[in-house]
């Protein structure tokens, strides 16, 4: 028996059953997209797109879905807490980087450890980054983002102090540190983000669990929207291909901005 293209009620069981085993509605969503995908490689048309699929995954996700967990934003307040790190030695500067330039470029973390020193360009305005590949770029096309000078903690000039300082001229910007100070030739793996920024987060007297790789990415669309930056210059930084992604964080900057109830009481 041929595996595809799969029947519909074939999928619809299928998913019933994961959903009965209390598998997350948001794991099934992600196999439902693969079921999609693998269907569209062979020429076939996706059971996904039939009514009793969609009519299923409907049911589970009012009966079992819940709410995504979503990480603290690392606001500019708290960047600019975590990024001091005076006297920190080689990996505090290294750190101060990531934190840094993750937050001034809303990077993604497989963005940001992917980056090397042939993505980078010093320029009178700042410095613009080369992002190769990325979630919304399977292509591979790139994208160039502008990463401007800051005043209490500048995103350029710390890059420039890691470059001078580890001595790299080429090949991965963002390395391995050993426990003796050396900095590696290798490339710094993405899980390695989300460890950097729970431990400043620590070290400033956040709570660590609430943070992860993605609070420098939301931590800048938050601070911007709050500043008053336009959703779309917010998308020339961050790379959103929709726009409804990016009201979440317009919303939570402004949730107290003209509120209805202000002057009621």
């Amino acid at each position: 028996m041929a595996a595809l293209p799969a029947c519909p009620e074939t999928i619809a069981a299928f998913l019933a059953a994961e959903a009965n085993r209390g598998v997350k509605a948001s794991t099934i969503g992600r196999r439902v997209a693969a079921i999609r995908h693998a269907h569209k490689l062979a020429g076939h048309e996706p059971p996904t797109n039939s009514e009793v699929v969609k009519a299923t995954l409907r049911g589970i996700r009012r009966t079992v879905g819940s709410p995504p967990t979503r990480k603290a934003p690392a606001t500019a307040d708290r960047i600019v807490a975590m990024a001091r790190m005076p006297d920190a030695g080689i990996k505090g500067l290294r750190d101060r980087v990531l934190l840094l330039l993750g937050f001034a470029g809303a990077f993604r973390r497989s963005e940001l450890v992917a980056l090397d020193v042939a993505d980078l360009a010093f320029c009178a305005g700042g410095l613009r980054a080369t992002i190769r590949k990325s979630k919304t770029d399977q292509e591979g096309q790139g994208a160039t983002i502008a990463i401007m000078r800051g005043a209490l903690a500048c995103p350029v000039a710390a890059v420039r102090d890691w470059l001078t300082t580890a001595k790299i001229t080429a090949g991965s910007l963002f390395r391995p540190i050993s426990k003796g100070g050396k900095v590696g030739s290798g490339r710094l793996c993405d899980r390695s983000v989300a460890e950097i920024v729970k431990v400043h987060a620590r070290r400033v007297g956040l709570n660590a669990d609430d943070f992860s790789a993605h609070s420098l990415r939301a931590g800048f669309l938050t601070s911007a929207a709050a500043d008053g930056a336009s959703i779309f210059k917010m998308m020339d930084v961050s790379r959103h291909k929709n726009v409804d992604t990016l009201r979440g964080y317009v919303r939570d900057a402004e949730l107290f901005r003209d509120h209805a109830g202000a002057r009621l009481l």
